[in-house]
């Protein structure tokens, strides 16, 4: 019942007073420091108080836990020295990461925890320390295997065509190679070094995946952006397509050009995900992500019914037209095709003006001009321009929590001897086997009392404003004369105010 409590007073909107009750129930826990503590025990979710405040972004809770966590280690004038306590927040050897939890959240307000004390500095040393460096040889191996991926994909096995040709629009001259002849000379073998790192490499991938899939849930892992949930689904897609150009050329099946030449879109977008190593770079894709799944998906259904109707019509039109000279629409599908690219204004309208165009044809373009060119692709802009803007005044907490999504991976995916513990065992200052984080502070108290004086000052000159304004609304002829007399009255007592602010500033030097 206890606990419940505590959990409940987490979610209280009084902060002030849930903080009292909460320190009021602890007083009556009889086992505080052991293993049956009320703020051990976790709820259904798996979560404790402590991590529950982080999750619904309560800092007022977070900073009070902590103020109960800390132990000041020394004290000299303005400076001081103070262990806190993070063994619930450090992500090294927690299955349910603290961290992980707080950037996972759909609340805004609980990824300003990540900008406080203690969680801030235990980002920054693990960040500094081990995952910059790791990420950037990680963004570099991966370029260099995506190069290697790409000239395999470049010199693949092809030997010219030998059959006729099926009709006028045929062009093929090359076609695929069998499995027998794909590795006969010195360049073959080469090239086959190249796909045997390609193949080993989509393994890998799915093998590091898949376990995080199943630990975390497919529909969090994939829907999180800040988690990198597109990218996630880009790179598994990738190592499948890779997977499955292996199998075609093994048994010698044609058409192995359609997965390779996605697996090089995909496997080639997803460098992109390396972007937030950066600060400069970093916004731009969570801006990426939340435009072509957010806005981009709203108006693709409305730009498919457009393209399916006004191709249609195209098709009708020109159903009774010589292709030869028309050819843009000669199928259905080819009409498709055409209407998306005119839609996207990439080409302007097909027509061959040498032969007589159907009447219907240049009332149905006209209407089709104005419903794509000018009003939904306007629209479009419009909806990415919004959600840049709201991406631009969220860059900084974005950052934040792309640097700890990227932290987090990054420690769980490395082995402990590359990635030690951070912070110091309580065992060397007398403390249990509990892990702690150093942080050394300095209080100025001189800037605070002169933050005191400065508030007054501005006091002063707000109340001799106000005086000045009273004086100031009079009617009639006297008007001006009285408000000359209370401007200068008002620059009079301003600096009678000033010099007198200055003097105490003076004597408490």
């Amino acid at each position: 019942i206890g606990n419940t409590v505590l959990h409940i007073l987490v979610l209280q909107p009084n902060k002030t007073f849930a903080c009292h009750m909460y320190s009021l129930i602890l007083s009556y826990d009889r086992n505080k420091e052991g293993p049956g503590s009320l703020e051990l025990i976790p709820n259904n979710e798996g979560l404790s108080p402590f991590k529950l405040a982080g999750v619904e972004g309560n800092t007022v809770m977070f900073q009070y836990l902590m103020q109960k966590r800390k132990q000041s280690l020394w004290s000299f004038g303005p400076l001081s020295t103070v262990l806190y306590d993070i063994t619930e927040i450090d992500s090294w050897a927690e299955d349910q990461s603290f961290l992980e939890l707080i950037v996972s959240t759909k609340k805004r307000e609980a990824r300003q925890i990540l900008d406080l004390t203690p969680v801030k500095e235990l980002v920054s040393l693990k960040w500094n320390m081990y995952g910059r460096p790791y990420f950037c040889f990680l963004a570099l191996f991966y370029i260099l295997y995506m190069v290697c991926f790409t000239m395999c994909c470049v010199y693949r096995p092809l030997k010219p065509r030998t059959g006729n040709r099926t009709s006028s629009r045929d062009n093929t001259i090359y076609v695929q190679k069998m499995l027998q002849e794909s590795y006969v000379d010195y360049e073959d073998e080469l090239r086959l070094v190249g796909e045997l790192i390609t193949v080993i490499g989509a393994v890998v991938i799915l093998v590091l995946e898949i376990p995080d899939i199943l630990r975390v849930g497919a529909a969090k892992y994939f829907g999180q952006t800040i988690l990198g949930g597109p990218f996630h689904i880009i790179v598994i897609t990738y190592a499948c397509m890779i997977l499955v150009t292996m199998v075609m050329r093994l048994t010698s099946t044609t058409g192995e050009v359609v997965p390779m030449s996605f697996a090089l879109v995909l496997g080639w977008c997803n460098v992109m995900y390396f972007a937030r190593g950066f600060q400069m770079l970093g916004p731009f894709t969570i801006m990426i992500q939340k435009m072509i799944f957010g806005d981009l998906m709203r108006f693709c259904w409305l730009m498919a019914v457009v393209i399916l109707g006004f191709a249609s019509a195209f098709y009708i039109i020109f159903q009774t037209e010589n292709p030869e000279n028309l050819g843009q629409f000669y199928n259905y599908p080819m009409s498709l095709f055409t209407t998306f690219e005119l839609f996207l204004t990439i080409i302007d309208g097909p027509a061959n003006y040498d032969v007589d165009l159907p009447f219907m044809y240049s009332v149905v373009y006209f209407a089709f001009a104005i419903i794509a060119a000018l009003l939904m692709l306007n629209l479009l802009i419009a909806m990415m321009g919004d959600t840049h803007w709201r991406v631009a005044h969220e860059q900084d907490e974005l950052w934040r929590a792309q640097v700890v999504a990227t932290t987090v991976m990054l420690e769980r995916k490395l082995p402990r001897c590359l990635w030690p513990r951070s912070g110091i065992c309580g065992r060397e200052f007398g403390l249990g086997d509990r892990w702690y984080l150093r942080i050394e502070d300095r209080v100025d108290p001189n800037k605070h009392k002169m933050m005191r004086y400065t508030e007054a000052f501005k006091a002063q000159d707000r109340d001799n404003y106000d005086k000045g304004s009273e004086k100031l609304e009079t009617s009639g002829d006297t008007l001006c004369k009285k408000g000359l007399s209370a401007l200068s009255l008002s620059r009079n007592t301003s600096r009678t105010s000033s010099h007198r602010g200055w003097e105490i500033l003076r004597r408490n030097t």
